[in-house]
């Protein structure tokens, strides 16, 4: 069954709407998640939704972040048997946008997010998580915030959505309340063992495979999308992906039961801070019209990534964790092949899985002046990357929606993709007979269709400069702000309310 965005009618009156997320910017991030929280909430905010967003207060999110004339206040929480006290900070962060801050250091004051400096996940991941879920609805209580929608985010914060159901739904706050479930990567499902399940405070009777018990164990992630009244991934690709056991990690049957009612929304991105028309981090802007700009970009990058100096040279740009899901273990494959048989520069830079950092870290003594890699992540870099390099290289397994292929777009940076999930949706493939389309794809996940694909686009490069520069263009042209995919989100809620609307009148015949 194709999912797609969903169509109608947009919400015209402003609604309240709760967000709670594990992480945003510029508080704190891992990962996309924290861009999509940071830019969504403010972009519904700018529409005039009253927006609250309630996140943990983490040891490592700086002090002068959350400074407010507003003093912190003491709350309690009932997880299960158990009454927790927590301080709870708050930050308006512009109109119509109040942050809240969960602060409880028995679970929030460590050095990672969801992990330790070894990988390790918390072991009390589920009970940190739940909290948080809770605490946010326990906020509106003591607050007297009335939800229209309550928007949670993954695994971290799904049981949001089982305790509006179980918990609150008597709740002169609370119980008017739609719940809207976004996952941003099905691989993370918030799996641990049962032992937790008495403090989360479920009731017994959704311990059962359709819902929160997988293999004798606790998926978060089941009992939300089982419990939500919309559920969305980030890209209408990656969610018709996911309802196949290929995709899915074992969830396709429950998305599949959702039917109309599980959608796929492109995420957006944000341009005031990835354009190279007005990017402070690159050595010189530039745009459609004056492409100047964008050789001296490349001149700097060769120069930061111990590249040969060479103008004329295509560079292949990455940035990307070192993890099997984005392919780089079959690039690994390939890789020195392609710089053996091509005229080509690598620029890598990106960290994760310690073989891949120690194969990926080895190559600038193997391969001077054409292979430069930095191990670890710096934002100045990763803009420079986008802006110096000629193309872009990402061969996901599977990407939920990808951003820097959308920013390579914008900085004429084509992108060599494997066509998966956000990838496919985002970039058009190049008609060699035409010279149309933004990029290149391929879809069999192997080292040779890396291989194949590189060699097409250094080929295009160097023989049909007329077509890679008209594709440049094209690319640089192209929209994927926030705007429309806000759209998007507004009628997911104005669908969420019908939704529960009707699931409010069966339940009470």
């Amino acid at each position: 069954m194709p999912v797609n965005n969903i169509k109608g009618e947009i919400m015209k009156d402003p609604q309240n709407i709760l967000f709670i997320v594990s992480e945003s910017v510029p508080f704190a991030k891992s990962g996309g998640l924290a861009d999509v929280a940071g830019a969504l909430s403010g972009k519904l905010a700018e529409k005039g939704h009253r927006v609250t967003v309630v996140m943990p207060y983490y040891a490592g999110i700086p002090v002068e972040l959350t400074r407010s004339p507003e003093p912190p206040f003491p709350m309690n929480v009932w997880m299960g048997n158990t009454e927790e006290w927590c301080l709870v900070h708050s930050k308006k962060i512009q109109k119509n946008l109040h942050y809240y801050f969960i602060d409880f250091q028995k679970y929030f004051f460590r050095e990672g997010l969801y992990h330790d400096h070894a990988m390790h996940d918390y072991e009390d991941n589920p009970k940190r998580f739940a909290f948080l879920s809770q605490a946010a609805l326990y906020l509106c209580k003591t607050k007297q915030i009335k939800p229209d929608i309550v928007h949670a985010h993954d695994w971290q914060t799904s049981a949001a959505l089982a305790y509006l159901k179980t918990h609150h739904w008597d709740c002169p706050f609370l119980g008017g309340a739609a719940g809207v479930l976004t996952i941003h990567n099905i691989g993370y499902q918030g799996k641990y063992p049962r032992d937790a399940y008495e403090y989360l405070g479920f009731r017994e009777k959704d311990f059962v495979p359709e819902i929160f018990e997988d293999h004798g164990g606790i998926n978060l992630l089941k009992g939300g999308i089982h419990f939500a009244d919309i559920v969305n991934t980030v890209s209408p690709s990656y969610a018709n992906e996911t309802l196949t056991p290929e995709y899915s990690h074992g969830l396709d049957p429950l998305l599949r039961k959702k039917g109309d009612r599980y959608i796929g929304i492109l995420n957006g991105v944000d341009y005031a801070k990835w354009d190279p028309s007005c990017d402070t981090l690159i050595a010189r802007t530039y745009h459609t019209r004056n492409m100047e700009g964008k050789k001296q970009c490349k001149a700097i990058l060769q120069k930061k990534m111990d590249l040969y100096r060479q103008e004329q040279i295509p560079v292949i740009g990455i940035i990307s964790r070192m993890a099997a899901q984005k392919g780089l273990h079959l690039l690994a494959k390939s890789i020195e092949a392609i710089v053996n048989n091509m005229q080509v520069q690598f620029a890598i830079l990106g960290s994760g899985d310690k073989n891949l950092e120690d194969y990926y870290g080895s190559l600038p003594r193997k391969y001077p002046g054409l292979i430069g890699v930095h191990i670890g992540y710096d934002n100045v870099l990763a803009h420079a990357v986008e802006a110096g390099a000629d193309l872009f290289l990402m061969p996901s397994l599977y990407e939920p929606c990808g951003l820097n292929q959308i920013y390579s777009l914008r900085y004429g940076t084509l992108p060599v993709v494997r066509a998966t999930g956000g990838l496919d949706d985002t970039v058009e493939q190049y008609d060699e007979s035409s010279g149309t389309g933004t990029g290149f794809k391929f879809y069999d996940a192997t080292p040779r269709a890396i291989f194949d694909t590189v060699g097409w686009a250094v080929s295009t490069y160097y023989d049909r400069p007329k077509h890679y520069r008209a594709m440049q263009e094209r690319a640089m042209k192209k929209d994927f702000s926030w705007e429309e995919s806000t759209l998007r989100y507004e009628e997911a809620y104005r669908r969420a309310k019908e939704v529960k609307k009707t699931y409010d009148i069966k339940h009470t015949l």
